[in-house]
């Protein structure tokens, strides 16, 4: 894609923190009309820079009380094993595969202590594990292009 204007900038800022704003609204809030607005916010989302929208769920209204980020360190061998019992655990909300002594960063969330020690004792098959609770999480900054 091209680069992005300033506009297109305002535009991602806009969706990132209220993904439901209609192209109406949009325009307005950058000065633009709801035709070029919708025309750019399709462009946008042709050309892979909106990959999709979503919900925000909030895991506390859901019953989920205890919030972990789990490190792994694992061997080549075991990571393909470790990322299919990730993908295959609810409560392993978010994977990412990091550089350093440590392999893989899981967030997970979990009703009660019981089943956080039951989901890190699981990791643990793959190799040494260090475990976080969360204390708050803070709302994510939204991304925005050079």
């Amino acid at each position: 894609m091209e680069s992005l204007d300033r506009t297109d900038r305002e535009i991602l800022v806009l969706l990132q923190n209220e993904g439901r704003l209609t192209g109406a609204e949009v325009g307005r809030r950058v000065g633009l009309s709801q035709p070029a607005a919708s025309a750019r916010i399709q462009r946008l989302e042709k050309s892979g820079v909106i990959a999709g929208y979503r919900a925000v769920v909030d895991p506390v209204a859901l019953g989920l009380n205890i919030h972990a980020v789990v490190r792994l360190r694992t061997t080549h061998a075991q990571l393909a094993r470790a990322l299919d019992f990730a993908a295959g655990t609810p409560e392993v909300t978010s994977t990412l595969r990091i550089t350093g002594e440590d392999c893989l960063i899981f967030d997970v969330h979990c009703p009660q202590a019981g089943r956080l020690e039951e989901v890190v004792d699981s990791l643990a098959r793959f190799g040494p594990v260090t475990t976080s609770l969360v204390l708050r999480t803070y709302p994510p900054k939204p991304l925005t292009a050079p």
